[in-house]
């Protein structure tokens, strides 16, 4: 049966292509899914079903354990879908799922077509992409190709000799002065560049010692990904999110950076948007991404509007859009994100707005304020305190689901998880996390007490904690014991008991997602701020033909006064979270409150 599948599979790859070089180009994989057909809107300029999206995010490692050994996996994402279709959200981005040493959770990918065996294997994937489908879901994988894993056999290979076939799919150097290359350093601490005694020479890892960079001027480790990538779309996938892809172009003088108040110099303008990426992003996008009706997202860190739109332009050449970090880049101090300082809400009201302007009409703009990468949201940008956690919670989401962008949502961003701020350096687990205690404390830069502060406010394991299903032990995540510890909040913030409740923030974010299915204008209105220089409210216009629509927002824990349009005078009210019943004239805020009204 196997030959057979791998034959009609290969039949149906031999056809596909033969139209595509006889010039149908409307022959695509979506043809194999008659059930997506409807989603087909002609050209870049027109809709397109992944603006019409809402992304939820799953961090495997820690969404639901089906077999009780603390690690959570495809199994357990299986078991959910159903929560899932529930919320109303229709593309699931899951982080890497590959074959990995678990280094950085996943981000190290040591064999690009095997399942990482404690989440299951290629049946189980494969059943979660069927399953998925079924109820209207579709499947992203986190693509991780700017590098691997110092335990692929790539690299394993690489590493043997100077002239291994292998040797030059991977950045090496001699050293200078018996010292690094350069003086780059990591993006998770200490130097860029570990030394071999093997071959007596140094490669480049902007990450951990064990993520190598692949050498994208090579043109093999090219066809090697393009490959890779066309199996798992071959596989049915819907798309791509894209780790790192802004680093896959390095400067290939390898000067040193600048120190900047750190140990080592900033790689930062010499390998991100480097000189080739957008002629390799436009290979790919020829080579795979056109061939495929999948969505394609780019995390872009650092990038400019300018550079969002030979990204992501209506023309379609590259991707469909990128992650911009500016927002949750805002209060960041000497040592970048490690700090205690708060974000400022008119930088940050600035940074949202300027996005929103300058993208429209000419590229699609992400919307999210929290990943696993990043602190909780309702923590970070909101108020975790449980008088105002609900309130704000529903605030945050209303603000960013009424912009013009695909909207993601964290696991647990639904219900309000919050940070977790361990106090323990043993409680984390997070690879940045510990290198960068240790560096800066040894160094002298900040004292243990204070560092502790930081990564109680900034971690990355903040967003890692089991998601928070029921009141039950280990919060229903696991019948063992979970790799990282539960937030000692779950008996009052879990999914069992906001499923229960209809005024919970499980189901203002389900009417959210509900109205953006149902209302063109959430989608593709224009965007137009008011009260921009405001230090309290986020206020905007969407408009779209004759409807129009209003989004207001206190981000504070204070009152606000403000003024209706008149031009919202009658106008319906779509969603409020504190149950407002008077939208006209001057009013008066309540702390973290929100309303949208709606007009036609």
């Amino acid at each position: 049966a196997q030959n057979i599948n791998g034959k009609f599979r290969d039949i149906l790859s031999f056809a596909r292509n033969l139209l595509i070089l006889l010039g149908c180009r409307s022959y695509d994989k979506v043809t194999e899914r008659e059930d997506y057909k409807k989603h087909r809107n002609g050209d870049s300029m027109e809709k397109k079903w992944w603006k019409e999206s809402v992304v939820y995010q799953i961090y495997p490692k820690s969404f639901k354990d089906s077999n009780g050994d603390g690690v959570g996996d495809i199994r357990g994402i299986i078991q959910k879908l159903d929560y899932l279709k529930e919320l109303g959200v229709n593309v699931l981005w899951i982080s890497p799922m590959l074959e990995s040493p678990q280094d950085d959770n996943g981000y190290d990918i040591s064999d690009y077509r095997r399942i990482y065996k404690e989440y299951g294997n290629m049946e189980d994937y494969e059943e979660l992409l069927s399953e998925a489908h079924k109820r209207d879901i579709r499947i992203l994988m986190d693509l991780v190709v700017n590098h691997t894993s110092d335990e692929h056999n790539w690299f394993v290979e690489s590493r043997k000799s100077k002239d291994n076939p292998y040797r030059d799919y991977y950045i090496w150097k001699d050293p200078v002065n018996g010292k690094e290359p350069n003086n780059w350093g990591g993006a998770f601490g200490g130097s860029a560049w570990e030394y071999d005694p093997q071959t007596q020479m140094y490669y480049l890892h902007l990450f951990s010692k064990k993520q190598p960079d692949l050498n994208w001027e090579n043109e093999k480790v090219r066809q090697e990904v393009y490959d890779m990538m066309t199996f798992w779309c071959e596989k049915g996938i819907d798309g791509f999110r894209m780790d790192v892809i802004s680093m896959i172009s390095k400067d290939q003088t390898f000067p040193d950076g600048e120190m900047n108040n750190s140990l080592y110099g900033d790689f930062g303008p010499y390998c991100v948007h480097g000189p080739r990426v957008h002629e390799f992003l436009q290979e790919m996008n020829r080579e795979v991404l056109s061939r495929y009706d999948i969505m394609t997202v780019g995390e872009t860190s650092g990038v400019t509007i300018e550079e969002a739109q030979k990204y992501a332009g209506e023309a379609g050449k590259e991707l469909n859009m990128v992650f911009q970090f500016e927002h949750v880049d805002n209060g960041s101090g000497d040592y970048g994100k490690w700090t205690t300082e708060k974000y400022d809400f008119k930088e940050f009201k600035r940074i949202m707005i300027k996005w929103q302007e300058e993208l429209q009409g000419k590229a699609w703009n992400s919307l999210f304020l929290g990943n696993h990468d990043q602190p909780r949201s309702v923590s970070r940008f909101g108020n975790d305190n449980p008088a105002y956690r609900e309130t704000s919670a529903k605030m945050l989401a209303t603000c960013l689901h009424m912009m013009q962008g695909t909207p993601y949502v964290y696991q647990g961003e639904e219900l309000g998880m919050t940070n977790v701020y361990f106090d323990k350096l043993e409680d984390y687990r997070d690879i940045e996390s510990i290198n960068f205690f240790t560096e800066l404390t040894e160094a002298g830069l900040m004292t243990p007490e204070y560092m502790m502060k930081c990564l109680m406010l900034r971690s990355r394991d903040n967003a890692r904690t089991p998601m928070q299903w029921d009141d039950s032990a280990q919060a229903g995540f696991t019948d063992g014991e979970s790799w990282i510890k539960v937030n000692p909040n779950y008996k009052e913030i879990n999914a069992a008991q906001q499923l229960e409740d209809p005024n919970s923030i499980f189901h203002y974010y389900q009417k959210l997602i509900r109205l953006r299915k149902e209302k063109d204008i959430i989608v593709y209105g224009e965007f137009e701020p008011i009260y921009r220089d405001d230090e309290q409210i986020f206020a905007y216009i969407r408009r779209q033909k004759q409807e129009k629509l209003l989004t207001v927002c206190n981000f504070s824990d204070k009152n606000a006064e403000m003024e209706i349009p008149e031009e919202f005078k009658g106008a319906e009210c779509l969603i409020t979270n504190l149950d407002r019943t008077v939208f006209e004239g001057r009013i008066v805020l309540k702390p973290y409150e929100a309303f949208v009204l709606y007009k036609k």
